[in-house]
Formats: C-alpha cells, structure tokens, sequence
C-alpha cells in the first residue's frame, strides 16, 4: 500500500503521517526513512532532534538521503515505512546531478531517470510493505525565477503526480488538517 500525504511547508504533513501510522498500526514494526541531509549547523541541529524524537516514539530509525530503493529492499514484509521526504529526495538528487559539465537536458534526462526508479521501486514494494511518502506541494506558489528552481520545481510537481497515481491513498494536509484526494477516509 502507498499513502502520499502532500502539503506545503510546516502544514503539518510529517506529523499528521506519523500519527496516521501510529493510530493505523499500532502492533506493525514501523520505521522512518529520513532523507534530509545536513549541509549547514542548522539542519545539523533540526536533524539530532529530528533523530530524538523518532526514536523516542518508537520508531526504527533509517536514514538514506538517496537509495531509498536499498532501504525498502532490505525492510522485512508487512513492515510500514514513513518517507519523510520526497521533495527532499529529489532536492539531493538534484545537487548530485549540479555542474558545469550538465545541461538543462541532462540535469532533466538525470532527473527523470531517478523520479522513474523511485516509481518503480515504490511499485514493486506495494504488495509487500505499507509505505507513507511525505512530499512538499510546491505548485501552489509563484513561478519560481532561476533556471534550477524551476527545474526543481516541475520535476516536484511531476515527482508528486507520479507517486499519487500508483498510490491507494493521497492526503493534502494544510493548516494541520487534512482532506482526503484520493482513496479512504483519512484518520
């Protein structure tokens, strides 16, 4: 099963998944894919207590800032896994791809392979593992100035229409409160 659950920054996405994850498999062994990667003392800092809390809560604790296919790999079946988060995801493998040497084109072409593995990944986990991906909703603002913000930008939103289409369930989550887009009753 795949549950995304979409919001904007700060709108409550990671907490509503976690709690979602907790009050739906209370019994399950749960773990927390986490993505972020740590490029300045803040995120250093947001990351520990990010580190803290999970494991506080119980959960087991995975952290890949790219592989997530090698992560869900390696998870025993009927686990259910938090990816927190896609938007995060596609930011490292954004940088991976960042030079002079690259194109737009192949920045893109790189890009799009990646989204395609994630896809596929995601897909051949469905039947096995419960998986709850957490992405940004960034197509709600601006168009963004800059050549790599909007690169960015249209591959999170491709990223994100790709994952609610294999998903059962797809939760937008603003101001805390969620609204069911796709499949069952949020809770």
């Amino acid at each position: 099963m795949i549950h995304l659950v979409l919001g904007g920054a700060r709108s409550g996405k990671s907490r509503f998944s976690e709690q979602w994850i907790i009050n739906q498999f209370a019994d399950a062994s749960r773990y927390y894919l986490a993505t972020a990667q740590a490029y300045d003392d803040e995120m250093i800092e947001r990351i520990e207590k990010h580190q803290q809390d999970r494991l506080s809560q119980h959960w087991q604790l995975c952290e890949s800032p790219i592989h997530i296919d090698h992560v869900l790999q390696k998870l025993p079946d009927n686990s259910v896994v938090l990816i927190d988060c896609l938007t995060l995801w596609l930011t490292n493998i954004l940088m991976s791809v960042e030079s002079k040497e690259n194109t737009r084109q192949k920045k893109t072409q790189l890009l799009s392979q990646a989204i395609e593995q994630l896809i596929l990944a995601l897909s051949a986990h469905q039947s096995r593992l419960t998986m709850v991906a957490v992405a940004n909703e960034v197509g709600l603002g601006v168009v963004p100035m800059g050549e790599q913000s909007r690169l960015f930008v249209d591959h999170a939103g491709w990223l994100n229409q790709k994952v609610a289409k294999i998903a059962d369930q797809v939760t937008l989550v603003t101001a805390g409160i969620p609204l069911t887009l796709k499949g069952a009753v949020s809770g």
